[in-house]
């Protein structure tokens, strides 16, 4: 009897063995779903208050094929005075990414930049982008060309402009540590809305701390022109701070 025990324990652990093993090795989902909710004090795009330097509620998410096709939206609260009227941006993004065994990473695809409620002036409009980025130990450098092709929403004036955007950025992880740190360099080739009026550079240097699936944020951010609404530099010096979380 109990040799027969044995037996049957035997028996019963190798049929097991190879669902156990199936199981291990199943083949990640062919979709990944990421998202994210972000508060800051202030948005600031490409270096220009979108929100008269107040803060601003931030959220979106992204679904991504294993071949490396992906979809993506994400939204901001914003004034008034940015899109006719509209108190919201949203962004519609279509993409593809690959990695190569050197590790570089080419990215690109197509943004669309939508204001609901902005009344009956032109203010939505596409922007294709592509960036190279690629890791050496704890520093990502990344180089980004974004251009929006002419069009009314993009005029100072009469007819269509276009814009040209190029950009570097540097992240880089302090080893054994929670933190990270940024730094950013962009140009905005003018004239256009998006450079308003002449063209000028934005910068900046930042650090985080990642706790879990929180990230608690504070960068310097600066541009090399004025832009005023009233008495406020909107592209002026500031601290911007965030706190996001990542699902």
């Amino acid at each position: 009897m109990r040799f027969s025990t044995i037996s049957l324990s035997a028996l019963m652990l190798a049929s097991a063995t190879p669902a156990l093993a199936q199981e291990a090795t199943a083949p990640p989902p062919a979709f990944t779903v990421n998202a994210n909710a972000t508060v800051v004090s202030d948005y600031r795009f490409r270096g220009i208050s979108q929100t008269d330097k107040k803060a601003a509620l931030q959220g979106g998410f992204t679904i991504t094929h294993e071949s490396g096709f992906y979809v993506s939206t994400w939204g901001s609260s914003i004034d008034d005075y940015i899109a006719a009227g509209s108190d919201q941006e949203l962004d519609l993004i279509a993409g593809y990414s690959h990695t190569f065994s050197n590790g570089i990473k080419l990215d690109g695809g197509v943004l669309y930049y939508y204001y609901p409620g902005g009344g009956n002036a032109p203010t939505d409009f596409f922007e294709p982008y592509v960036d190279i980025s690629g890791t050496y130990g704890p520093v990502t450098a990344k180089v980004t060309a974004n251009y929006a092709p002419k069009s009314n929403a993009l005029s100072v004036g009469a007819g269509k402009e276009d814009n040209l955007y190029i950009a570097g950025d540097l992240t880089a992880a302090i080893p054994k540590t929670p933190i990270g740190l940024t730094a950013h360099l962009g140009h905005t080739f003018g004239p256009s809305y998006l450079s308003i009026g002449n063209e000028y550079t934005d910068w900046g240097l930042g650090a985080n701390v990642t706790w879990n699936h929180l990230t608690l944020g504070a960068s310097y951010v600066d541009t090399s022109k004025d832009a005023f609404l009233g008495t406020r530099n909107l592209s002026g010096s500031g601290v911007v701070v965030s706190l996001g979380a990542s699902f």
